[in-house]
């Protein structure tokens, strides 16, 4: 019998959607806070700031499987000294600590939510990254979160708790923040964009989406001791995903057919390339592991994704 699910970062954007998707499936959740704020899920057990110090003692009691997806999340301009010490803190120690406590409590799963930077930043002119492809992680982040899967592979050779590792894209959906966000506001305003000869394939991954595939490897044999890319499974260009965002919008596209040179000579002009090449650069993953192992396929396309997170942006600005 599954005992307690145990689920980090259950406030954030993907600790909230997976705190509802459990609670609506009847999972005995263990939701872990940093404090008693407002809005903290039912049943929430205060850890205080995750590192390598954190205990976890009470919060592990009656554990069956851990969803570690809090972590120091990716910030495109970091102004702390040593963003990498940041990072590891955080994402390395802080999950390392977690996982032993866990394996120490007879925790039998941990499922770790990784990130597709430890696989790189671009596919241009490549492969789609897959699993079993080398990690090549480019910035501080990525760079923590291998570090981090490293470590918990460790972790689960020295004990017998099995260790699933998911990478996901770029994750949408109502609640999204950060770039996807300032998309939307972009597309909302009643002005023209220069994107309509952006031409790109980027994989990314609608949040109930994701979940679903969480919650699949919560209890599958099949997911024991492996690593999974996963995505909607159907690949968009800047260009299509715009058109799409303000057709749901009720506007027209009303997209400028700037040559892609250009956007990129005025990014490292203003300073914004890595702003630029997210936009207009390819990065694709390949899922079918998931379908070959797993049985799993997207429950749902990018158009409703789309539908909605637009739907959930229109009301956050009444």
């Amino acid at each position: 019998m599954l005992g307690k699910i145990l689920l980090t970062g259950s406030t954030g954007f993907l600790g909230s959607a997976i705190t509802k998707r459990l609670k609506e499936s009847n999972y005995q959740l263990r939701p872990a806070v940093r404090s008693l704020a407002n809005n903290v899920p039912e049943n929430a057990q205060v850890i205080g700031d995750i590192n390598g110090e954190t205990d976890y003692t009470n919060a592990l009691t009656d554990v069956s499987v851990v969803i570690h997806a809090a972590a120091r999340a990716h910030v495109m301009n970091d102004e702390v000294t040593d963003p990498l010490a940041e990072y590891r803190n955080v994402n390395v120690a802080g999950s390392e600590n977690l996982a032993r406590q866990a394996a120490a409590a007879g925790v039998k799963r941990f499922i770790f939510i990784s990130s597709v930077k430890v696989s790189g930043e671009s596919t241009r002119g490549v492969a789609a990254y897959d699993e079993s492809m080398p990690p090549a992680p480019e910035d501080a982040y990525g760079q923590s979160k291998f570090e981090a899967e490293e470590v918990l592979k460790q972790v689960a050779a020295d004990t017998d708790m099995e260790l699933i590792i998911i990478r996901p894209p770029l994750v949408y959906g109502p609640g999204v923040k950060a770039n996807f966000y300032n998309l939307l506001k972009l597309c909302a305003a009643p002005l023209p964009l220069p994107f309509g000869a952006v031409n790109n394939s980027r994989s990314m991954i609608y949040i109930d989406n994701l979940v679903d595939f969480i919650v699949r490897c919560i209890d599958h044999p099949n997911a024991a001791n492996e690593t999974f890319l996963v995505s909607d499974g159907q690949d968009v260009s800047l260009r299509s995903l715009i058109t799409m965002i303000r057709k749901t919008m009720n506007k027209p596209a009303w997209l400028l057919p700037v040559p892609v040179s250009l956007l990129k000579w005025v990014g490292k002009l203003t300073g914004k390339t890595a702003v630029v090449e997210r936009l207009v650069g390819d990065l694709q993953i390949d899922s079918s592991k998931a379908q070959r192992l797993l049985g799993w396929a997207a429950p749902y396309t990018v158009e409703q994704g789309i539908a909605e997170t637009v739907a959930d942006f229109k009301n956050r600005k009444k």
